[in-house]
């Protein structure tokens, strides 16, 4: 696996929804994180729920968070509902966090 794609994971635990106290990586959030050959970073998201309040702030970070990465030159977020999220794809992190056990 590219070391990049492993470095991006790292900076997206660092992007928080303002109103959950988890990142949106160990929150399930991100379904998959890849780079091409043109060193271009792909991040496939979801959110919550459709009508996030914060929804351009967290792409934005999740965009940024791929752009600190020595070797990417272009980040693309693509925001997705199918599959829709739930709390089955939280880390088991995540769970204990908020209190899921």
């Amino acid at each position: 696996m590219d070391k990049r794609i492993d470095l991006i994971i790292a900076n997206l635990r660092d992007v928080y929804d303002p109103e959950i106290p988890v990142n949106i990586y160990d929150l399930g959030l991100v379904y998959n994180v890849d780079v091409d050959e043109k060193d271009v970073a792909h991040i496939i998201m979801t959110l919550t729920a459709p009508g996030c309040p914060v929804a351009d702030v967290l792409l934005e970070e999740a965009k940024q968070s791929a752009l600190l990465v020595e070797g990417v030159k272009e980040a693309e977020v693509e925001l997705v509902f199918d599959p829709p999220w739930d709390k089955s794809m939280m880390s088991e992190e995540a769970r204990l966090e908020l209190g899921f056990y």
